[in-house]
Order: C-alpha cells, then structure tokens, then sequence
C-alpha cells in the first residue's frame, strides 16, 4: 500500500510523458537512479532534489591548496573555440554552464534553475538562476545567456561548437523572454535539448554579453574559483571566489601545472609535488597497488570510432564493412587493451549507459567464420589490402595494431599510418583532413550524456563528422523519428530501429565505451570529474595525517 501511495505521488508530479517513465520504474524496467535523472532532464528538478540529489555533503574541513598536473593546452584557451582536456580542466575553475551533466546524478541546475519543453519539444524555456555574478562583480542576466549561445553558432565566431549544433540550434535561436528567462526556438523538435546547453557542450560557459574574446586576461566567469595568475605554458592559480552564489569552495587554492610529458606529470605525483593527474593506461601501471595513490573512474560514453568510408572502395560494399567488424573479438579488447575499465560496444553510438539504448538488439559477437562467408561472396575471398589512418594519441595505435592483427586471420592486410593529432585532423573539413578523408580510421569521441550528438554530427549524412561518407535517407528519417520522441519507450522504439540498421550497414566499429579515470593522491577527498575532462575541485579536502 505504501509503494502504491508513492507511485502515485510520483505520478502527481507532472503529464503523460513523466508518466511513462513512472510506469518503466513501477514495472521494473528502469532504475531508480535513471528515474531521478529523467525527472532532470524534464525539468523536475525540485523532485531529484528532494531525492538526495544536490544533497549536503558531510562536513569537511576547508583550506589548503590542490596541486593539479595537466598537458599543455593546443592553444590560447577560450571557452568559444576549447577543445583539449588541458584547457577544459582550466575553464572548469571559473566557468560555469546552464546545466551540469553530473556523471552519478545526470543534468543538475546550475545556472539555470529550471526547464521546460513545449508539447512538440521545439521550443524549450529556462529559468535562471538570480544572484549570480560574474567575478567582475556584474549580475548575470537573459541577456548574457542569449549572446553566449548566439555566439556558439554563429559561424563567424570560431565556435567549436558548431558541429555540435548543427540541424539543432541556429543563429537567432536563443531568445530572450525576460531578465531571468531564455527561449530556445530549435531547428527541430529535440527531447533531448537539456543536454545540449549542459556541459555535455563545454564550450557552452556563459559569458559577459560583451565577450570579446580574451578570456585570457582575466578568466572571468561565475565558478566557485577566480583568476589569482596564469602563465602561458606554465600553468595557472584560482583562489576561493568569496562572491559564490552557491556553497562556498572549500579549498583556499587551485594551482595548476601544464606538462609536455605524461611521465612527468606522474613523477611529479609521485615525489608528492602534485595531488590530482589525468590518467593513461601507461600512468596506472606506474601506480598500480601503491597505497599512496588512488584510481578514480566514472563509466563514459567515450569510445573510439572505427570509420569505414562507405563511398569508396573496398568499404562501398556493407558485406565486406560487416566482415572486418566481425574480426574484432570485442571482449579480449576490453579484457586486455583496456585492462577491464570499459564495455562492450555493439558498432552504434547507444552505449548502454543510456536508459534510451534498446538492449534486445542482439550483440555482434567475434565471428571469423562468418565474416569469410562475407568476403567470399562480396567478391574478394582472399581479402584486401587497405591503409588505417589514425592519430597518436591514447590507446589508439595500440588499437589500431590490434585491429590489424584481427584483421589478418580473414586475408585483409591493414597498413597503418599513424599521425601526429594535428596532422590527422587537419583542417577537419572535408577535404582537407585524413580524420574526414581516409578510407578507414580511428577517432576518439568524448562523452557525451546523450547519443544524440553522436548521432548526428557522425553518421547523419550532412554531419560535420562523418568521416564514414554514410548517406543513408532511412538512417536519416529515424534520427528525426528520434528527435521526436518524448518518452523512453518512442525514444527506445526509434534507437532500436537505428540500432538494427546501423549493424546492418555498419558504416562505423564502435567496439567498447570507455571509463574515464583520474590518479589522485590517497592525501585528498572530494575530487570530482566528469567523462569530458571538466575538473570539479571545490568539494576538495585533505586527509589529516
């Protein structure tokens, strides 16, 4: 009787398609935890607040300084045009975003107080925050949050974030309602647009509306820390922003390091100079059951994307796309490459972290057998040769000789040309970008919250990433039929249908989602992180010896 009372609390809480969600929960097919962070993502906020989520932590004491070891940021760091982990990290300090896409919790209220769609999930309205300031002691308005987002996508203003909005969100778009709201007019119906102005984008920090472009000089945004110094490929120092809107940064300073090496950063970690470095393979070994260290990780939709140019040969043929992705015995790569720190991936952007992924579609397993049925009658019974064109970065050349390895027990000689990231990236427009022009490559995604960008900046046939040259109308027509869908069962229906035709087609190898992991000192609690390399510190504190 008292589970019944509560399911019919939960059901008081909003319309229909909360209701659907509820009925997943009732019926044991989602979990709790997935249910709190639908009620996020629909704007009940309030609910997964009263769930725990956003919760006091417990008491810990305040002071000192984290030391941070970091690569060197590609270039002068500006949260319009970021890309690197390093410069990210940097931002996470002092910037700030609508929503935070939180890796245990999903989207959580940070600038933004509330959100909601309209019944065809075209326009979405959010409510901000009052108090906020920027560290230059000006109040953060509607009008700032309209020029951070108009400045994204317009395509003059060196956004890298343009992809990501591409078919989503156009100039003009972001509008302002009042002085504490914002619309969002969409291209297109999009249920899961929250995460589009969540940090899922971290080029999404909101900016002073008069923004011009040097963020360099003075680091100014809304975070719990403020500039103290920064030193081009030195490093830089925050200290505690006593202005915070929220709870106040429990360490007096943030001082980070920029590294042009990896070893050094955990030599320096080691020698007990730093407290928190990101994390390689390489590093973990280095660590590896020394107590003074700890391993943290978050499960990531983060994976490394086999593409395989569907308009050229040999790949213009699916048979023979399906035969090389059947080589790959997906669980020794995780087992062994990965060391256990990933799952298994099914050759389709829905990892199963997301409560949209349809599980019954069934798994490609490793299939030697099959995949030569596959070459013989696509013609070429003794395999090929073909060149795989990736970067230098991470596991991936190791993948990569893992994949020629695979590759060779059905009579397909994969050559390897590995690139400098620059170098394989290029200019990324097509064209001008082995990342966009080989025949077979390897790229690293970051994690995202939702497949959505995925989906279409990767295999959408007008997506800014489609390395794969995937052009395919129904692929297309279901990406809308997906976009569509505002409740978890339409939005499973959709994926598994794509799911289904992107195994059929395989235009891309996705063969495992990666966690995403930070080495920190056994001396501080309180790190946090999430898949996409913010680094969140101001929950930190140090053990007392």
């Amino acid at each position: 009787m008292t589970k019944r009372r509560d399911i019919d609390a939960l059901r008081s809480l909003s319309g229909d398609i909360w209701n659907v969600a509820v009925d997943e929960y009732q019926g044991g097919f989602l979990k709790r935890r997935d249910l709190l962070k639908y009620a996020a993502l629909l704007g009940l906020t309030g609910f997964a607040a009263s769930q725990g989520f956003g919760a006091a932590r417990a008491a810990a004491a305040a002071g000192g300084t984290v030391r941070v070891g970091l690569g060197q940021p590609t270039k002068a760091i500006d949260p319009v045009s970021v890309t690197d982990p390093a410069s990210i990290g940097v931002i996470s300090q002092v910037g700030e975003y609508l929503i935070l896409d939180d890796p245990k919790d999903g989207l959580q209220p940070k600038l933004a107080l509330s959100w909601e769609a309209d019944e065809t999930a075209s326009r979405w309205t959010f409510k901000l925050r009052q108090g906020v300031k920027f560290h230059d002691g000006r109040a953060v308005t509607a009008r700032d949050v309209v020029a951070s987002f108009e400045r994204l996508v317009d395509p003059a203003s060196g956004s890298s974030a343009l992809s990501a909005y591409k078919g989503i969100l156009s100039k003009g778009g972001a509008k302002l309602v009042d002085e504490q709201t914002v619309a969002f007019d969409l291209d297109g119906p999009n249920s899961n647009f929250p995460f589009y102005v969540s940090s899922d984008v971290y080029n999404a920090v909101i900016l002073p509306a008069d923004y011009a472009g040097d963020f360099e000089k003075t680091f100014n945004g809304t975070g719990p820390f403020k500039l103290e110094s920064f030193r081009p490929k030195q490093g830089a120092s925050f200290v505690r922003n006593t202005d915070y809107w929220g709870e106040k940064a429990l360490p007096d300073r943030v001082e980070i390091k920029f590294f042009d090496d990896e070893q050094a950063q955990v030599l320096a970690l080691q020698a007990g100079q730093l407290d928190v470095i990101p994390s390689t393979t390489r590093l973990e070994l280095a660590i590896e059951g020394n107590p003074a260290f700890k391993l943290l990780s978050v499960q990531a939709s983060s994976h490394d994307q086999v593409h395989l140019r569907t308009d050229q040969a040999p790949f213009t043929d699916k048979r023979i796309r399906r035969a090389l992705a059947l080589t790959i015995d997906r669980e020794a790569v995780v087992k062994g490459l990965l060391k256990g720190r990933a799952i298994v991936g099914n050759d389709t952007p829905f990892a199963p972290i997301f409560p949209s992924a349809d599980p019954s579609v069934p798994q490609r397993k490793h299939d030697i057998t099959e995949a030569k049925r596959l070459l013989g009658e696509a013609g070429v019974p003794n395999g090929f040769e073909v060149t795989l064109t990736t970067e230098r970065a991470y596991d991936i050349p190791d993948y990569a000789v893992i994949i020629q390895n695979f590759a060779k027990k059905v009579g397909i000689d994969v050559k390897l040309n590995v690139l400098p990231q620059d170098a394989y990236y290029g200019s990324a427009t097509f064209g001008s970008s082995p990342w966009l022009d080989s025949v077979l490559g390897i790229t690293d995604y970051g994690h995202r919250g939702t497949p959505d960008i995925f989906l279409n900046a990767t295999l959408k046939s007008t997506g800014a990433w489609n390395a794969a040259h995937f052009n395919n109308p129904g692929y297309d027509a279901l990406l809308l039929d997906y976009s569509k869908a505002r409740d978890l069962n339409a939005q499973r229906l959709a994926a598994g249908k794509i799911q289904t035709l992107l195994l059929d087609e395989t235009p891309a190898i996705i063969s495992y989602f990666s966690q995403y992991s930070r080495i920190v000192s056994s001396k501080v609690e309180g790190v946090r992180f999430t898949a996409i390399s913010h680094l969140l510190l101001d929950r930190v504190s140090f053990v007392q010896a």
